[in-house]
């Protein structure tokens, strides 16, 4: 039995495609670049703000990119982002469900995100009832970013376990690299961006359709 879970945030927990497409083609616009639509970030989210900045250019600038452009692009990206990390966000039917059910079963359940640490927190805190996560963690300055398995065995440390005893839960290949890295079984979140592909190929252990089917995967009832 799984003694704890760490869910992924973008495509796992919450949709937040059409907030990043928004805040990303405002970017775009501002730097006078062509937008990008919003179903193409399913493939262009998932590795961290430097790299999907990368992906954004390479869509609207195929003929290449300085390092200038990219820091600018970011900056504004940023800025913007950091206004209203909460726009346009939207639920995963069954996701509140499925965290209550573990609240009330005093199951740890932690977040662990690419996005700022700050977004993170002020997402997390907006969008989900006060202690719903035991841990939440976005990138941090020294935390190499996903798949790098530092934030996810950090979190093991805060609870206690052994990775092999949590189940890590995300939607791209990135998170199914990072709960494999750590040690971890993981599953594949299949309302996602992603697809069961995609998931399977990176040794996902379960692909799941729905969130509440993780319920007795998470406590092996």
């Amino acid at each position: 039995m799984y003694k704890a879970c760490i869910f992924d945030l973008d495509g796992t927990l919450l949709n937040t495609l059409f907030s990043i497409a928004e805040f990303s083609n405002e970017a775009l616009e501002a730097c006078h670049y062509t937008t990008i639509p919003p179903e193409d970030f399913r493939k262009i989210v998932g590795n961290g703000t430097v790299i999907q900045i990368e992906r954004m250019l390479n869509h609207v600038k195929p003929e290449g990119h300085t390092k200038e452009e990219a820091a600018h692009l970011r900056h504004i990206y940023e800025f913007l982002y950091a206004s209203d990390p909460c726009r346009k966000i939207a639920d995963y039917p069954g996701i509140k469900e499925l965290l209550k059910e573990l609240k009330v079963r005093s199951f740890p359940t932690a977040v662990l995100s690419n996005k700022p640490d700050a977004w993170v927190q002020k997402i997390i805190a907006n969008c989900f009832p006060a202690q719903t996560f035991t841990v939440c963690c976005g990138q941090q300055d020294g935390i190499p970013r996903k798949p790098a398995p530092d934030g996810a065995l950090k979190i093991a440390e805060a609870f206690h376990l052994a990775p092999k005893e949590i189940l890590y839960i995300g939607d791209t290949n990135t998170d199914m690299q990072t709960g494999t890295a750590a040690g971890m079984d993981t599953a594949g979140a299949l309302w996602g961006f992603r697809d069961a592909k995609e998931l399977s190929q990176n040794h996902a252990v379960y692909l799941v359709k729905s969130p509440l089917d993780l319920l007795p995967i998470i406590t092996q009832t």
